[in-house]
């Protein structure tokens, strides 16, 4: 039996000794071993004491039972109350490498951005009723001045479809039997997010719960796009970022419109005032956190920049020479070029080709550098173009991969990425709520950990999720498996900000970010040290 049982751990040793976090848990110290097993014991009784029980059956989505990692907007409200997660959220998390920023600040947050700007006005397509409201987005924009309107309301019986009505006077008398101004307020942030009954019931294939993501931008769009609400926008993301222990923000930016509204009103705000407007706000926030002696949680952001995935080869071609352009003018803020949207249903990587490999030649030429960060593999496909992405992404050169969720299906895609430590930047949450998977244990993260890839966890668009930070994404995966430990979220925050040098950040910013690193995981270690010791006094 001795002899079974030593051929049997080799044999597991042998399968698991590719995994990135291997390295990690051979040089954990003494300290961060009984840290290991304070999280572990938590996971474990928490499995039991809190996970173990059946779901009230009025808010059955998905289980009647409930279970570690199951389906995050079912299981939110209970994740919040665990000792697990009140540990991690105050783990420092590293870099957030994959986020889009439209979709990364609260709701109810951008709706109090709006509702403190007069030029900020909203209409409805039609007559709203209890039966529509779920279903009728609002519409937002702000208007010059001489267009501002006098208008009441846009439940009001002579309400004209498609009218404009400033948003004060459609929040102050939004109809009673509608809920009045609190049901102004959810049917925005409503429009804004995806619900459990939309994604584990009403839209629960990938194709439909994308119709009703897509439409969260529809809505948001005309709030985003506002200089005003921009620059508060970016200052929020910035901020929440560094309250949940992100140190470094890697946004991907849509470029897709030309132009945004000025503070008059007027859509004639160019691309490269974008930036201006980002680096501003992003200089305030760091000279804040200095003055109060908090430097150190904040490193930096660069922009990803991106555009549709549905562009003519002409129309892709002055995306990439605007990327260019900001590159040159904003050579510190540039961090790559990326393409977004439903990989499924738009335009594979292949069709553009040849623009890209222009694109490389004219970075030559100009003496500048802007990787490509491609969107690849999000997609249940196997052999469909989306799935294809893959193969695409590495050849064109990307340093990392956004999502990645199909490469389990390629061995040889992942032995390429393993070797030349093309990290992916996966969406745990995302991918689950937008039906590429139905839980965190089925979730194909386990084997691209075990064939040896380089992992950051991101969040998206966590706006759209209700999942801000990365906290939740951290907290979903580590309670999912029984293998993953302390090192295995050491290796992830590690990889966000090492996958971030490989492709966008120098030296200096590398030695900088790494030695904050390394003092905040230090003080994390002690904290859940000095919990465990506090709780067995107590």
């Amino acid at each position: 039996m001795d002899e079974y049982l030593k051929r049997r751990e080799e044999f597991i040793q042998q399968d698991q000794s590719l995994r990135p976090d291997r390295a990690a848990a051979g040089v954990l110290s003494s300290d961060e071993h009984r840290a290991d097993e304070i999280l572990r014991s938590i996971r474990k009784t928490e499995a039991r004491t809190i996970w173990g029980h059946e779901l009230n059956v009025e808010h059955y989505h998905g289980s009647k039972q409930m279970f570690p990692g199951m389906e995050f907007l079912t299981a939110r409200q209970t994740i919040i109350t665990t000792k697990l997660f009140d540990i991690l959220s105050k783990m420092p998390k590293g870099g957030l490498l994959h986020a889009h920023l439209d979709a990364t600040v609260r709701p109810d947050v951008l709706l109090r951005l709006a509702l403190s700007q007069p030029a900020v006005h909203i209409r409805a397509p039609g007559n709203l009723t209890l039966g529509n409201l779920k279903t009728v987005p609002p519409e937002f924009r702000a208007l010059p001045q001489t267009e501002w309107t006098t208008s009441a309301s846009v439940t009001e019986a002579g309400y004209v479809a498609g009218s404009w009505v400033p948003i004060h006077n459609a929040r102050s008398t939004f109809s009673e039997a509608l809920g009045g101004p609190e049901g102004f307020d959810r049917w925005v942030t409503g429009a804004l997010t995806i619900d459990p009954s939309e994604a584990y019931g009403t839209h629960n294939t990938t194709d439909r719960i994308w119709d009703k993501f897509e439409s969260i931008f529809g809505v948001s769009d005309g709030l985003f796009r506002y200089v005003p609400i921009f620059k508060e926008y970016i200052r929020e993301f910035l901020l929440s970022s560094v309250d949940d222990g992100i140190s470094y923000v890697e946004p991907r930016i849509l470029f897709w419109y030309k132009y945004m509204v000025g503070e008059d009103g007027v859509e004639n705000v160019p691309h490269r005032v974008w930036f201006q407007i980002y680096e501003s706000v992003l200089a305030d926030i760091k000279a804040d956190l200095a003055a109060q002696g908090r430097a150190d949680e904040f490193v930096g952001s660069k922009i990803i920049y991106s555009t549709m995935r549905e562009l003519t080869l002409d129309e892709l071609e002055w995306y990439l020479e605007d990327c260019l352009a900001l590159k040159q003018e904003f050579p510190h803020l540039v961090a790559g070029f990326d393409l977004v949207g439903h990989e499924d249903s738009l335009k594979p990587l292949i069709d553009y080709v040849e623009p890209f490999m222009r694109f490389k030649a004219r970075q030559q030429e100009l003496g500048v550098e802007i990787p490509f960060i491609f969107h690849a593999g999000e997609t249940l496909g196997d052999g469909t173009k989306a799935d294809m992405n893959l193969y695409d992404a590495i050849l064109l050169g990307t340093k990392r991969i956004g999502h990645g969720f199909s490469i389990f299906k390629h061995p040889e895609v992942m032995k390429v990425c393993r070797e030349r430590n093309i990290c992916l930047e996966m969406c745990p949450i995302s991918n689950e709520i937008l039906r590429l998977t139905g839980s965190m244990p089925m979730h194909p993260l386990p084997s691209v950990l075990n064939h040896g890839v380089h992992v950051a966890l991101c969040s998206d668009d966590p706006s759209a999720f209700g999942n801000m930070g990365l906290s939740f994404d951290y907290f979903q995966v580590f309670v999912a498996s029984e293998v993953n430990g302390l090192a295995t979220l050491r290796q992830f925050v590690w990889d966000s900000i090492t996958a971030s040098f490989y492709s966008c950040l120098g030296d200096q910013e590398k030695k900088r970010a790494f030695g904050i690193l390394d003092r905040q995981w230090a003080k994390f270690i002690n904290d859940i040290l000095d919990r465990d010791t506090t709780h067995r006094s107590a």
